[in-house]
């Protein structure tokens, strides 16, 4: 447990951002009001100025200087909070001092982030340290991953109450409408200059189990593709590759693994992208996919990357408050069992998946 005399319950490091100020809203109408929150970040000036755009209830948070160049201040921070909630990123690049700060301290720890690097290479440094001092350090904790990872638990909840053996075949189908902001689009292109550079890191991010807790002792099952081409669901669906699957899947794995494959050791698991039932659908699955491979070479490939960030939004930018409350997400998951009976779990809700939705 964390030591009492700690002067925050909650602190917010990058309250100034896109998301962390969508965060630091909902938190100031759905806080309980005795809850201690801090708001952290580079500048006490832009602190200041996100604190007063928010409701009342948060006029006498602290505001609290910490620089992820500044290992000292993240010490300070992670030493003087129960919970370190961070959405500073790209997290390949500024995460990682943070986690280090918080499994030393004994803090909580949570991210929304959705690179499996970062995340690897977070388990493999700090995990020991962690478990020493009671830190619990819990990764991808918006859009990514949390429909997946839930709906899987459920799913095994359901079939293990009622006997029916471990899962065998699970696909989740996402549907959704929203936007992408400038800081997504920098972790995805630190992600892709990172693995054209090494070999190792590709290789890693090509293993269906790189997120393993002991890769030795995972079993050999093959794993759906992450990124296939035009498919179809059970109920009719025209389907896609889902940008999101190549880090759902493997914190899903990862759960099954960190339970001791509760969930079933022959466990397949994949995602995809919804359409339409119709023949229009399959011409829009179509274009999903060679969408998706074309965005990805052209990322690659500087001269076009060049043109592509003329039309992207930039770091520190996002979906308009209308897309925002406009947009809504719905992954529906589907699971057959080693007894034979099927089971069907929903998560879906309101607002924009990877911002309105992602804040709650």
């Amino acid at each position: 447990m964390n030591a009492p005399a700690r002067d925050h319950d909650l602190v917010l490091f990058g309250a100034t951002g896109f998301v962390g100020e969508l965060i630091a809203g909902y938190l100031a109408v759905h806080a309980p009001p005795d809850l201690r929150v801090g708001l952290a970040g580079r500048s006490r000036e832009k602190l200041e100025a996100v604190r007063r755009r928010l409701p009342a209830a948060a006029r006498d948070w602290a505001l609290i200087e910490a620089d992820s160049e500044h290992p000292a201040t993240l010490a300070a921070l992670a030493a003087d909070t129960r919970v370190l909630f961070t959405t500073v990123g790209p997290y390949a690049k500024y995460g990682l001092p943070v986690v280090e700060a918080c499994a030393r301290a004994g803090t909580h720890y949570g991210d929304l982030t959705g690179e499996v690097s970062f995340v690897r290479e977070a388990i493999d440094r700090f995990d020991a340290s962690a478990r020493t001092t009671g830190a619990r350090i819990v990764h991808a904790c918006g859009y990514d991953s949390v429909p997946s990872d839930l709906a899987v638990l459920l799913l095994h909840q359901a079939a293990e109450s009622d006997g029916a053996g471990g899962l065998t075949e699970v696909q989740l189908v996402a549907t959704a409408k929203g936007g992408f902001s400038g800081g997504t689009i920098e972790s995805m292109r630190g992600q892709l200059d990172a693995t054209r550079s090494d070999p190792v890191l590709r290789s890693l991010l090509g293993d269906p189990y790189s997120l393993a807790a002991d890769r030795a002792a995972e079993p050999s099952t093959r794993q759906p593709s992450d990124l296939g081409w035009v498919g179809r669901s059970e109920d009719g669906l025209w389907t896609a590759p889902f940008v999101m699957a190549s880090v759902n899947t493997r914190i899903v794995r990862r759960s099954n693994a960190l339970q001791g494959w509760a969930y079933g050791r022959t466990l397949r698991y994949g995602e995809v992208m919804g359409t339409r039932r119709d023949p229009a659908g399959a011409l829009l699955a179509g274009a999903m996919a060679l969408g998706l491979r074309a965005f990805g070479a052209a990322m690659a490939f500087p001269p076009t990357r060049k043109l592509l960030d003329r039309a992207l939004p930039a770091p520190g930018t996002g979906p308009t408050e209308a897309v925002r409350t406009s947009g809504w997400f719905r992954s529906e998951v589907t699971a057959s069992t080693e007894s034979g009976r099927r089971y069907r779990a929903v998560a879906a809700g309101p607002g924009d998946p990877g911002y309105a939705a992602t804040a709650v």
